[in-house]
């Protein structure tokens, strides 16, 4: 007996040691020693862009039309409010009176570029009724933005549906894809002739995950079938869009691309089987099986026991002339065994937090770039920003991150442009007005804008990468 239970013991080892070094090698630690790096002399090319973002429903305000606006004024129960502290979007940053003042910052930040998303509800508030003012409204704000040389960046969809389009499952079914198809179509007639960078879909798999895993984001639901069903029609609806849009008149002259988040999950512990595992299979669901759509037109959105879809297209190859890339930071995963929770994440004394609770992890956006340059296209980082209230890390999460940018840059990495997350303070989605995330501070009581002090190291990156011949001379 002693015989046998001594070779089973070897045996489990052996398997256990196999393992660990299996799940460790395809996804390896990496954290810098930051003591030994100059984040203050790096420079970018001269032809590299920089811009800030945003979302239509979080700084326009006056959005009623919306999945959101219903969100916000429901109840996870019938004494929690749906956002953090019963926050509701309201007027906003006034971004939607307030653009040309806007533009101005912009100006002062010296970028050239602006992402925004146009807000579906307002462009078609009812099924097939386009709103003239609206339009008329968004040619405005694009060419007050070409006239003073920052070039627009249209996103599709940000997250925010028209009620009508909730009403009837929005991604839920896949025979509502072409209503988003037409409204693609409709606003690239009104804007294609401006606008030379288009996004089709912002954030699929957060969309997917805050909405109907997490219950965070409308519809507030937990399904995890339903959420297969949702990625699959929303990657669907950016092949379908993809191929619609560049069929069209000036679809040869502009680039279209999707907007991809990565945020990395590593295990709390690497020598823990089940923190292993669970890590690698949510790095699966989020990152690379949807890259793999992308790339190879199949992927499978598998999680043990619940569902197993597949996912096959074999129009999508070939659908970006760009891919966007998102990345804020990383989680570190502690498996369970508990079918009901099968896993928690965990924070890391040593790790500085932001306020969103996940810490900062320049390295992240290394390997991130690594990661999405599997598809080979140009990359352009469309968000990248830290929500700090007290404004004592934003410029050393700037420093380094874009540090760790040029790095990958100068590696061979195809990054052509950086869009800072974001402009100004705006309505973070389910955490309300808590989180500031803004390069400009903004007061809510007068939307008075204030330049933080620390986004002045973005500033001083810009200018110097701007102006690297003279200062290398």
């Amino acid at each position: 007996m002693k015989k046998i239970s001594f070779i089973s013991l070897t045996i489990i080892f052996w398997i256990w040691l196999t393992l660990v070094i299996h799940f460790n090698y395809k996804n390896p630690e990496l954290e810098w020693n930051w003591t030994t790096i100059d984040t203050k002399s790096f420079v970018f090319p001269e032809d590299f862009i920089w811009g800030t973002a945003t979302s239509a429903h979080q700084v326009e305000g006056g959005n009623v039309n919306n999945n959101w606006y219903v969100f916000e004024n429901g109840f996870k129960d019938s004494n929690i409010p749906n956002i953090y502290n019963g926050d509701k979007s309201g007027i906003a940053s006034n971004h939607w009176n307030l653009y040309l003042e806007d533009i101005q910052l912009m100006k002062e930040l010296d970028v050239d570029h602006y992402r925004f998303s146009i807000e579906w509800s307002k462009i078609e508030p009812k099924k097939g009724v386009f709103d003239n003012s609206v339009v008329d409204h968004y040619k405005k704000k694009i060419d007050a933005l070409i006239k003073n040389d920052i070039i627009p960046v249209i996103t599709l969809h940000h997250f925010s549906n028209p009620i009508w389009f909730e009403e009837k499952g929005a991604f839920e079914k896949s025979e509502n894809i072409m209503d988003f198809v037409d409204f693609s179509e409709f606003a690239f007639k009104k804007f294609s002739d401006s606008v030379l960078f288009w996004c089709t879909i912002n954030e699929p798999m957060v969309y997917v995950s805050e909405g109907y895993f997490n219950a965070e984001f409308p519809p507030g639901k937990r399904n995890p079938v339903l959420a297969s069903k949702v990625l699959k029609n929303m990657l669907n609806a950016h092949v379908l869009v993809y191929r619609s849009l560049k069929s069209m008149p000036n679809g040869n002259n502009v680039k279209i691309g999707m907007v991809k988040n990565i945020f990395q999950f590593d295990p709390f512990n690497r020598i823990n089987l089940l923190d292993l595992y669970m890590s690698s299979l949510l790095n699966d669901i989020f990152t690379n099986e949807p890259i793999k759509f992308l790339k190879e037109g199949k992927s499978t959105f598998f999680m043990p026991g619940l569902v197993n879809d597949k996912i096959d297209n074999k129009n999508a190859k070939g659908t970006l002339d760009f891919i966007g890339l998102n990345y804020y930071s990383r989680f570190h995963v502690k498996g369970k065994l508990n079918p009901n929770e099968p896993f928690v994440f965990q924070t890391r004394k040593k790790d500085i937090q932001t306020d969103m609770n996940y810490p900062i992890y320049p390295e992240g956006i290394y390997k991130a770039l690594k990661t999405i340059s599997k598809l080979n296209v140009p990359i352009y980082i469309t968000e990248n920003g830290v929500a700090d209230s007290s404004d004592q890390i934003r410029s050393k999460f700037i420093d380094e991150y874009l540090y760790a940018t040029n790095k990958a840059l100068l590696e061979g990495v195809e990054v052509k442009g950086y869009f800072y997350w974001t402009l100004m303070d705006n309505f973070e989605w389910a955490k309300g007005y808590s989180m500031k995330f803004g390069l400009y501070e903004v007061d809510f009581k007068n939307q008075e804008r204030k330049l933080r002090q620390g986004s002045m190291s973005l500033v001083e990156i810009i200018k110097r990468s701007k102006n690297k011949i003279r200062i290398e001379k």
